[in-house]
């Protein structure tokens, strides 16, 4: 049995947030706006502050963040 349209859709939405795709370019591509994509995925971004604290070392120049 084929999964629903919206259900392949929130597999695809959540896959982007989870790949690091911008929540705004996210919204964008779902037809959401980001206040409504956030409340609706929040639990897709949670956890990744590691991640997120890598990126933002990389970009001030830095090889690592501390851990």
């Amino acid at each position: 049995m084929a999964a629903p349209p919206y259900d392949l859709r929130h597999v695809g939405v959540s896959q982007w947030l989870n790949s690091g795709v911008p929540a705004p370019e996210v919204a964008a591509r779902a037809g959401h706006s980001v206040d409504v994509l956030l409340r609706i995925y929040a639990k897709c971004i949670d956890g990744q502050e590691a991640e997120m604290n890598d990126r933002t070392m990389r970009g001030l120049g830095e090889e690592e963040a501390d851990t």
